[in-house]
């Protein structure tokens, strides 16, 4: 059971390691691209589709039908890695229960952006956690976790393409050990829980009233999705990378200084960041040098 990208290295490594996958549960098709009117099948849809494993995609998930067609394949386990939240009826289905994987430590970041909340706190370190789904959402026993650095100016993005990977082999693992018998279960402490909150575009506008290194993580916390943005002469630039820069503070906090073709510094609470790679509503993402070359306003707004 899952939907995007980060779900199909965990269904390639299954398949490729000889388990008997018997159907694909995902979400249903979207209509998108150029005047909304080409369908969009989700990546693992199409990943299953090319490796002729039968295809769900139920839009209610208490569907009477849905139930019924998911209960004849008879699994004997489960796996969801970035898909819905599942009622009883359908996580308590399989003998051996269902498992999932989530992007963090847990029970540190529970919730949908758990990879987007790491960066933007500045954490060091994260990981990918395989757990037996339970009625409150990320909270069931932990089989097992993997631990993953977080680099210094790594982008969501970026960290998101390392993790599904060490997510398909935490999945491969955690079969092995249900499969063996050989496995001891882990309850969470919810009292060192944390929460990564469901994003929206209104979350990703930079508030230059904190520190530089806050802003900084911010801006790579929600690169490349949903994009952190300020407004620039009224119109919405969102930012996808900046750079801290090492000189004293003579501005207000949201201020724009042109660097003529080198680039635009903005001013936090306590110094400057840099913005790199930036694109303006209503136009392509680009460098800021780029972005410079073609912009006719003057730079200097709040």
């Amino acid at each position: 059971m899952g939907t995007p990208d980060f779900a199909v290295p965990t269904l390639d490594i299954i398949l490729k390691n000889g388990y008997d996958v018997v159907a694909v549960v995902t979400a249903t098709d979207k209509m998108g691209g150029r005047g909304g009117k080409e369908k969009i099948e989700s990546a693992v849809k199409k990943y299953a589709l090319a490796h002729n494993i039968p295809v769900l995609q139920p839009e209610k998930l208490r569907d009477p039908g849905f139930v019924e067609a998911l209960r004849s394949f008879k699994a004997d386990l489960q796996v969801v890695v970035a898909f819905r939240m599942l009622p009883e009826i359908i996580w308590n289905m399989p003998p051996l229960g269902t498992m999932n994987l989530h992007g963090s430590l847990l029970p540190a970041y529970r919730g949908a952006a758990p990879i987007h909340w790491a960066v933007i706190n500045g954490e060091k370190e994260t990981g990918v956690t395989t757990f037996f789904l339970r009625h409150e959402i990320d909270t069931g026993d932990i089989l097992m976790s993997s631990r993953i650095p977080i680099g210094e100016n790594e982008t969501t993005g970026e960290l998101h393409d390392r993790m599904m990977h060490v997510g398909a082999q935490t999945v491969l693992e955690s079969l092995w050990k249900i499969q063996n018998g050989n496995y001891q279960l882990i309850r969470q402490d919810n009292a060192k829980a944390s929460h990564a909150p469901k994003l929206s575009f209104e979350m990703a506008e930079i508030d230059f009233h904190k520190t530089t290194r806050e802003v900084f993580n911010f801006i790579r916390g929600m690169s490349p999705h949903p994009a952190a943005w300020t407004r620039l002469n009224g119109e919405v630039l969102k930012v996808f990378m900046a750079k801290l820069v090492d000189a004293p503070l003579s501005d207000k906090p949201g201020a724009f200084v042109s660097k003529g073709k080198d680039g635009i510094w903005v001013s936090c609470a306590d110094g400057y960041v840099s913005l790199v790679d930036v694109q303006l509503q209503g136009k392509k993402r680009m460098p800021v040098r780029d972005f410079l070359n073609g912009y006719q306003q003057s730079i200097g707004a709040k």
